[in-house]
C-alpha cells in the first residue's frame, strides 16, 4: 500500500442520508438552569506534576456560557484556568473562593474529597 493515498482516494462502500450526515450523528446539549445543576468542587494533584488543580464538575450547559464562567473565576481567584471535557480547572487551591463565587451565581455546589 502506499502511504500517500488521501482520504479522497477512499471508497464509501454505504452511505445513508446523503453526502453530510454529521448532523444527524450531533446530540443537542440540554442546558440547565444554574439552580439544577449540582456542582462539585475538589482540588487534586493526580496527572499534574505536584501542581494543585481546583475542579468543578458537574455543568449541563453549553461550552459558550462556561467559557463566561471560567472567565468570571479566573479573574475573582486571580489565577489561570481552562475548560476541558465540560469541567472547569482553576490553577492553584481555591475550592472555598470558588464555592462562594457559584452559590451566588445560584448553583447548588458541593465540597468533595479531603
Amino acid at each position: 500500500m502506499s502511504a500517500s493515498k488521501s482520504n479522497s482516494d477512499k471508497k464509501i462502500v454505504y452511505q445513508e442520508f446523503g453526502n453530510d450526515n454529521s448532523a444527524a450523528t450531533e446530540r443537542p446539549i440540554q442546558e440547565l438552569p444554574p439552580q439544577q445543576q449540582n456542582l462539585r468542587i475538589q482540588a487534586t494533584r493526580t496527572g499534574r506534576k505536584g501542581k494543585t488543580v481546583t475542579v468543578i464538575t458537574g455543568f449541563q450547559t453549553k461550552p459558550e456560557t462556561l467559557a463566561d464562567l471560567v472567565k468570571q473565576l479566573k479573574t475573582q481567584c486571580g489565577t489561570g484556568g481552562t475548560v476541558k471535557d465540560n469541567t472547569i480547572e482553576i490553577q492553584g487551591e481555591h475550592k472555598q473562593k470558588i464555592l462562594e463565587i457559584v452559590t451566588k451565581l445560584g448553583y447548588k455546589a458541593k465540597l468533595s474529597g479531603g
